[in-house]
């Protein structure tokens, strides 16, 4: 009987948690007034340039905040959060160098600037560099693995800019 109470207890305790609004099972911290982001295409400024970066980049930051939010999307001039972005670096550099001074690794790195308004709370704005890095053997060519690794470095920028903005970790 006291284990269920206890049990009880716990329960009452995570579905308050849950109902106010400022914390959710998805690991954001929104406050219960903020409800409407904008979304800014990110510019692609790198030297060099992965011409489908910058589009796939502002696609997945579209999927993760509308998959783990309930945020709307609005225009710049009525929205609550505003989320702006470019690609300041691609670069591909050697990582592992054999004893004969050859490149066994190489790694592409990607370094995106994001400034993050929060309207309502502007103690909650972010302004940061986010990188992402992916390796691959220097056996294979560059391009047919930049896709791949492409893929990996957003998902990883992505996450890392949506804790950064409304996870706040």
């Amino acid at each position: 009987m006291r284990r269920f109470i206890s049990i009880a207890i716990s329960l009452c305790a995570l579905l308050g948690l849950s109902g106010c609004g400022i914390y959710s099972f998805s690991g954001t911290s929104i406050k219960p007034d903020v409800k409407t982001i904008y979304i800014e295409p990110i510019v692609n400024n790198a030297l060099k340039i992965n011409p489908t970066l910058a589009n796939d980049l502002t696609e997945a930051l579209h999927d993760k905040y509308k998959a783990l939010t309930k945020l709307k999307e609005a225009d710049e001039e009525n929205a609550d959060l505003l989320l702006s972005g470019e690609i300041t670096s691609y670069d591909i550099k050697a990582t592992a160098i054999t004893a004969n001074e050859t490149a066994a690794k190489n790694r592409l790195t990607i370094t995106v600037k994001i400034d993050f308004q929060n309207v309502k709370y502007p103690e909650e704005n972010v302004k940061k560099d986010f990188v992402g890095y992916g390796d691959y053997d220097s056996s294979q060519s560059f391009d047919s693995v930049e896709a791949t690794l492409c893929d990996e470095i957003v998902k990883t920028i992505v996450e890392d800019i949506f804790n950064a903005t409304v996870a706040q970790w």
